[in-house]
């Protein structure tokens, strides 16, 4: 699926930007980089246009674009009268099939990677199921690496090349550092991802960084919602944790010291059942997966087997409540229930235009959406909730990697100068 990325830039999200104009090549790059985000987001223009909307001169903007022509990066678009008299003009627009950026989610139940061309389209995609917390990171890491390789071999063989993979990763992380500092949800602590993966994948692979899940998650989603004119959301994710992605005004909040958005760890229930991270009643007890498994099915039900692959064993509890099953029926009960509850509070706190449910709701979306809406317009103190509009995500359980792979092309739209 391809994604429309005019007028929602990563660089506003949370990329960071291009380099510094401190000499003449420098700031050729930093031209480069403006003709091309310039494209990526008010989409094919002519290069007439293209000089007046950056300020550029007209001889200037014919050598840069010529430049990210001879990169790959550009091509030549339709023909479009560009407003003045004569022969009408050509278009300019985003190339780049031969440069692809990977994204790459680490998730309790699998590893699944997603290679983006510069135009958003979708290019590879490989799925892992596995059991994060029985395997241990080291395995994982192994797993996650020859999936890497396996697509990065995938897209050589269609002429094209990864210019960088970002991890997504649950819980704490160190963005600087490439740790994860705390899972709980998958029993990591202090886990170098990104130094584990560079060691597993040689010193000539291209860069490797992370991000926290959820934050990603909420970059994809953004990139849609922002073409509804939709600018501050919080992005949900329903896993067997829950986190929070926030965009604020078109910016990605990541708090003082970029660990905002920890939101299935609020405690909602004092009494409630014991945390992964050691507390009672945070909220991702009362709506995580693991709790919605819980009241939905018995111990040993396949259902709960996690060596079978989560989306299938999804699709067999969305069967159910298509047939009515009471107890994955009284399940979505309670699990409607707690989103309410902390979205209610988390609409009071910061009036988002929208929440996006991601993850595991999305697959049940048409039980949730008008009851939880419902409810979020009783809990919340402004009328109406505050303007807020609750949607299930169209993206799934591939907003994490689609959000890095985003964030993987980044490098390129901020520097085309090493690129192409």
């Amino acid at each position: 699926m391809k994604a429309d990325l005019r007028g929602a830039g990563v660089r506003s999200l949370g990329g960071d930007g291009p380099p510094r104009a401190g000499d003449r090549a420098s700031l050729r790059r930093t031209n480069l980089g403006l003709v091309l985000r310039l494209l990526r987001d008010a989409g094919p223009r002519p290069r007439t246009q293209i000089a007046a909307e950056t300020g550029l001169p007209k001889a200037t903007i014919t050598n840069l674009v010529a430049e990210l022509m001879e990169r790959g990066l550009i091509r030549e678009g339709e023909t479009a009268r560009d407003g003045t008299v004569g022969r009408p003009s050509r278009t300019v627009e985003v190339d780049g099939r031969s440069i692809c950026g990977i994204g790459l989610e680490i998730s309790a139940d699998y590893v699944f990677l997603i290679a983006l061309d510069l135009r958003g389209e979708v290019t590879a995609e490989h799925r892992v199921a596995l059991d994060a917390r029985t395997d241990g990171p080291a395995e994982v890491l192994d797993r996650a690496a020859e999936a890497i390789e396996s697509v990065c071999l995938t897209l050589r063989g269609r002429g094209a090349q990864a210019v960088a993979v970002t991890v997504a990763a649950p819980g704490v992380i160190q963005r600087d550092s490439g740790t994860v500092s705390y899972a709980p949800n998958i029993g990591w602590r202090n886990v170098d991802v990104t130094g584990g993966l560079r060691t597993r994948l040689g010193p000539k692979f291209p860069p490797v960084r992370l991000e926290n899940d959820a934050k990603l998650g909420a970059i994809a989603e953004y990139l849609i919602a922002s073409a509804a004119d939709i600018h501050d959301l919080i992005y949900v994710t329903g896993e067997t944790g829950i986190g929070g992605g926030i965009i604020t005004d078109g910016r990605l909040l990541r708090g003082s010291a970029g660990f905002a958005g920890e939101i299935g760890h609020m405690r909602l229930n004092s009494a409630g059942k014991t945390c992964a991270c050691g507390r009672q009643g945070c909220w991702e007890t009362m709506v995580g997966l693991d709790a919605f498994l819980d009241h939905a099915a018995a111990p040993d039900d396949p259902v709960r087997d996690a060596t079978v692959d989560l989306e299938h064993r999804l699709a067999e509890l969305r069967r159910r409540a298509d047939d009515g099953d009471p107890a994955t029926m009284a399940a979505l009960e309670h699990i409607i229930d707690g989103l309410g509850l902390g979205l209610g509070a988390l609409a009071d706190l910061l009036n988002p235009r929208a929440v996006v449910l991601g993850g595991y709701f999305t697959l049940f979306g048409d039980h949730l959406i008008d009851r939880v809406q419902s409810d979020l317009g009783r809990r919340v103190m402004a009328p109406d909730a505050g303007g807020c509009t609750v949607m299930v995500s169209t993206l799934g359980f591939s907003a994490a990697a689609r959000g890095g792979a985003y964030m993987s092309l980044d490098l390129v739209y901020q520097d085309p100068g090493r690129h192409g």
